[in-house]
């Protein structure tokens, strides 16, 4: 399941909505992020997520799908914010429910490692001065991610 949405989400209710349909389930994997609040002089006030509908709900549905196919999940969740968010909120939300804790938290880290680098949404950090930077991809998303495609090589050359 996959939502883009502008408000909150309670944590504790989304995982329970989901685990609700399943009695079938081993294992539940969260992960959420929330805005930081920067640290020394590059405090931050506030956070802007800008997204494109349509084109980004496709984009969760494909790395969701690329999930789905890789591991043995029962469900999964995706919520991701946009709007204007201050530190504390929360950002985004993966939930990975299997049958196995294996399935679940490599599917977790897989969509999470996916949703950083091809997920499209822009995000702007402002400080208390009302100036802002673009937050920029960052080396270290974009080699976990790689990775991700070296295991689906190894597999096929495995077989």
């Amino acid at each position: 399941m996959i939502k883009v949405q502008a408000d909150d989400f309670n944590i504790a209710n989304e995982i329970d909505e989901l685990k609700q349909n399943h009695q079938d389930l081993g294992a539940i994997v969260s992960f959420t992020g929330v805005v930081r609040g920067g640290s020394g002089d590059q405090k931050i006030t506030s956070m802007v997520l800008e997204h494109y509908p349509g084109m980004t709900e496709r984009e969760l549905a494909a790395i969701e799908t690329k999930a789905r196919a890789r591991w043995h999940l029962i469900d999964c969740l995706i919520i991701h914010r946009y709007g204007i968010l201050v530190p504390g909120d929360n950002i985004v939300m993966v939930v990975t429910i299997s049958k196995h804790r294996n399935d679940a938290f490599q599917a977790a880290s897989f969509l999470m490692d996916f949703l950083k680098t091809n997920a499209p949404f822009w995000k702007k950090e402002l400080n208390a001065e009302a100036q802002g930077s673009w937050v920029k991809e960052k080396q270290e998303d974009r080699e976990a991610t790689k990775s991700w495609h070296s295991t689906d090589k190894r597999k096929k050359d495995q077989q």
